[in-house]
């Protein structure tokens, strides 16, 4: 799993780095030279939607999701792995959802184009479905890593935090 996520961290910031080149060269362009690109918007936010939703995957794999377990911390341990059970398969199902209803959208919009680059839709969409499914399979794995040992993931005292 470490090797997937340093994998779409890198995917990731190729993907961040292509977005700052082609956003300076839309400020030289635009600025500088007087002819403004005209496909920098729609492109930015092809690449954009897609650094969201695989850094989401790999922030799911390595635990970096942002967490508020002051309350979870003060708990016995079997009720903190009861609570990390319930917060994984409401997140497995919220995401299975979205996972769902997402590919709808996608199938749906396989004909619509953007105004400029002429890019299916599809493409824009497929990315919150690879990213939800994605980050479902990881908490599914996870759980199921869990459940086979009867305790909470590796650590000292993790909180939900650690599962979802």
């Amino acid at each position: 799993m470490k090797k997937l996520s340093s994998v779409l961290s890198q995917a990731s910031g190729l993907l961040v780095f292509a977005l700052v080149g082609i956003t300076a060269a839309a400020v030289f362009a635009r600025y500088v030279i007087g002819h403004p690109f005209q496909w920098t918007e729609e492109f930015s936010g092809l690449l954009m939607v897609w650094i969201v939703f695989l850094a989401a995957i790999s922030c799911e794999i390595d635990n970096d999701h942002l967490s508020i377990d002051m309350v979870v911390e003060v708990l016995s341990k079997n009720l903190k792995y009861v609570i990390a059970v319930a917060v994984a398969l409401a997140s497995i199902g919220l995401l299975l959802t979205m996972s769902w209803l997402g590919w709808d959208l996608t199938q749906s919009a396989g004909l619509k184009k953007t105004q400029i680059l002429r890019i299916s839709w599809f493409w824009i969409y497929l990315a919150v479905v690879v990213g939800c499914l994605g980050s479902a399979v990881v908490i599914a794995v996870r759980l199921l890593t869990m459940l086979r040992n009867g305790n909470l993931p590796e650590g000292s005292e993790p909180s939900a935090h650690d599962i979802s």
